[in-house]
């Protein structure tokens, strides 16, 4: 069967719909119904992902210019972990590709996102220039657009530009991407990358990516 995705405003957003989305990871990343209904304010747009009638992923994210570059930005997101949850990461993703080619036609597009572990990288499966990355010492310019991510997600100065660690205080929720594929291999080198990543404390591993324009036009993250 497959999957059924769905992009709506975060303002059409229901409680009753808060609340499932909020059922699917809460145990795993904290994600509860306090804290989405929060982040529901400060996304513009959500994706679910549906199994037939069952949630396999959600996605809160916005498309916007971060310095005049074209930015997809995912705030909050959240996998089941099923054998499915690849097909599920892979439908959801596709869907924002598909609207952020809408949004800016003819330009690259950057893909930037808080990581909770390894596997969260596989968000950005067919993108260039991905960093951080194991054995590539980021460039100035990375560094820079660490940075600027880091504030865009409300962390200004936690930021480690460096090894590219966004350090939580255990406080409340952070967001960011939660990914774990039951079977799926991880690269060599890129655990290695979380080595100082403590997602209960509210640790994140900020990434990013680029989508060409070529790409999004030619159809490369379609389903």
């Amino acid at each position: 069967m497959p999957m059924v995705v769905t992009t709506k405003d975060c303002t059409a957003l229901s409680d009753a719909e808060l609340e499932e989305l909020a059922d699917l990871g809460v145990e795993r990343s904290g994600f509860d119904i306090g804290f989405l209904s929060k982040e529901r304010e400060e996304w513009v747009l959500v994706t679910t992902v549906r199994d037939g009638r069952k949630l396999r992923g959600y996605s809160f994210c916005t498309l916007e210019r971060i310095g005049g570059t074209p930015s997809l930005l995912v705030g909050v997101a959240s996998v089941d972990r099923t054998s499915r949850a690849e097909a599920a990461l892979k439908a959801m993703m596709a869907d924002q590709f598909r609207r952020a080619l809408l949004a800016f036609p003819d330009e690259d597009v950057l893909l930037g996102t808080r990581l909770l572990g390894a596997d969260g990288f596989r968000a950005f499966a067919g993108l260039s220039d991905v960093v951080p990355a194991a054995g590539h010492r980021a460039s100035g310019e990375e560094r820079a657009w660490a940075r600027r991510l880091a504030k865009r997600f409300g962390a200004e100065g936690r930021l480690d530009d460096r090894s590219f660690v966004l350090k939580g205080d255990g406080a409340a929720p952070a967001g960011g991407l939660d990914f774990v594929h039951p079977k799926a291999k991880v690269p060599e080198g890129v655990e290695e990358l979380f080595a100082q990543v403590d997602p209960t404390r509210g640790d994140r591993l900020v990434a990013f990516g680029w989508a060409m324009a070529e790409d999004l036009a030619g159809g490369k993250f379609s389903r």
